[in-house]
Formats: structure tokens, C-alpha cells, sequence
């Protein structure tokens, strides 16, 4: 008798409240996006909806005022954050600087490079980024007293000479979740972000021991071309159609209007 292949299973949730099903008090979570740019929005309301505290999340910045993970982070949902970003947040920075809110601050390109680990299985690398900084040698203020004093400092991290030159050990970060935001994915959870929107959510979708993604458009299984997958659906878990999800701009910048003579 010839073997028959299984069907594929779909991982499509009906609503958004479904999809966050299972995030606790206390859970990290990997979340994409920049600033206002691909972020998991639908998701991040969801969890808000939820009511769950505690949360560590690890993202490039904790979204701005009112929007996006800044929801959460205003209503006191967020005890830590690992982030490379601050910006113009600034419930961000009143939490952070009145000892409200632990946060590790990262390089840039070694978050990126801590979520890929992580989610390829590589427990630690090292890196030239930080060396002779606080970021190596420790103290560096990850959560203040209310008095304005260090009450939890960044311990030291260890360094090595390859060939001559310093190098800091950062560690590979994995989440209990990931929180994503995809263009385009198909039932079994294959990914395809739109250009700069892709930024930090294949790392985060890798890093998510559960990965939950939002998508605009939702295709079925094959649909979608294997060379343009992005991330393949092994990554992923749950997925959320998502056709009318809010995009904001986070600065808009114009052009004064030239006169015409």
C-alpha cells in the first residue's frame, strides 16, 4: 500500500483574544517591530484586553505613547524591558528614571544578533560591541530607587582576546512568545514582511518559544512562492488575520510648499 501524506494543519485562530490565549502574568515575550513601523498591534491589544501583569519584553523599543507596546507600558503591565531604544517615549523614561520599570539596554545590532541566537539554538557569542563600555565592565543602571540611586546594576560580562582583539560575550535570548506583524502568511504559518517592516520580527518569530503572527493578507498552504518565505512556518504557531490592522506614522516630516512666481 503507498504512504499518504498528511494534510497540512491549519494554525489560523479566529479572533485576536484567541490568539494571545495561554500568555500569563509573568511571561517574556519577543515582540517585532520598530517604533511604529510592523509592529504586532492587533496582538498588543489583545494581551492588553487580557489584563496580564508582569511582563518582560524584549523589543527594539517599547513603542510610543499610546500605541503600540506603550499601551501596556503606561497601565503598569511591563516590569522589564531588553531593548536598544528608547526614543521619544516618554512614559518610557519617567518609569525607567522613577524606578517603575527594570530595563537592560542593548546595542542595536547585538539584540538582533541575541534573538537569532536564541532562536537558532547558539547559547552565546561574542562580540566587539560594548567592549571597554558599561555595557562589558557592568553597572550600568537596569532599575533605580526612588531616590534616583542604582538599586539593580548590569553585572559584568565576561571578555576574551581573538587574535589580539577584545571581545564582550552577549548571550542568545529566547521568549515564552513571540509577538509578530507579516504582510503576507499562509495557513501553516509561513511569513513574508513588507520591506523595511520586516526589521526585527524574523528574530523575534525564531526567538518565541510559541509564535503568534498577525497578517494582512492570508493565503492558503502552497500559495505563497517557497523562495520569498521569509520565515519558514516551523517558527510559528498561531496565526491571526489581520486585513485592516491600523498603521501609524511615527514622525511625519513635510516639505514647506514652494511659491510660485
Amino acid at each position: 500500500m503507498e504512504a499518504t501524506r498528511p494534510g497540512p494543519r491549519s494554525k489560523v485562530v479566529a479572533d485576536a483574544d484567541e490568539a494571545v490565549v495561554g500568555v500569563g502574568d509573568g511571561a517574556s515575550i519577543a515582540a517585532g517591530g520598530f517604533g511604529a513601523c510592523g509592529i504586532p498591534s492587533a496582538l498588543i491589544d489583545a494581551l492588553w484586553r487580557r489584563g496580564v501583569r508582569d511582563l518582560h519584553v524584549i523589543s527594539n523599543n517599547c513603542g510610543t505613547d499610546g500605541w503600540g507596546l506603550g499601551i501596556l507600558l503606561e497601565t503598569g503591565r511591563i516590569s522589564r524591558v531588553t531593548a536598544s531604544y528608547v526614543g521619544d517615549n516618554a512614559e518610557f523614561a519617567r518609569r525607567y528614571l522613577g524606578g517603575e520599570l527594570e530595563v537592560e539596554l542593548c546595542p542595536q545590532g547585538s539584540l538582533a544578533e541575541r534573538l537569532r541566537a536564541g532562536g537558532a539554538g547558539i547559547p552565546a557569542f561574542y562580540t566587539a560591541a560594548g567592549v571597554g563600555t558599561l555595557i562589558a565592565e557592568g553597572g550600568m543602571p537596569w532599575r533605580y530607587a526612588p531616590d534616583g540611586s542604582v538599586l539593580v546594576a548590569s553585572p559584568p560580562k565576561p571578555t576574551q582576546l581573538f587574535d589580539g582583539v577584545e571581545y564582550v560575550l552577549e548571550n542568545g535570548i529566547t521568549a515564552d512568545f513571540g509577538f509578530v506583524h507579516a504582510a503576507l502568511g499562509d495557513s501553516e504559518g509561513n511569513l513574508v514582511f513588507a520591506k523595511s517592516a520586516r526589521n526585527f520580527n524574523p528574530l523575534c518569530a525564531m526567538a518565541g518559544q510559541v509564535t503568534i503572527a498577525e497578517v494582512e493578507e492570508l493565503v492558503g498552504a502552497g500559495e505563497i512562492d517557497p523562495d520569498a518565505v521569509h520565515v519558514p512556518g516551523i517558527f510559528v504557531q498561531r496565526v491571526l488575520h489581520t486585513p485592516a490592522v491600523e498603521k501609524r506614522v511615527e514622525k511625519r516630516t513635510v516639505r514647506a510648499p514652494m511659491e510660485v512666481s
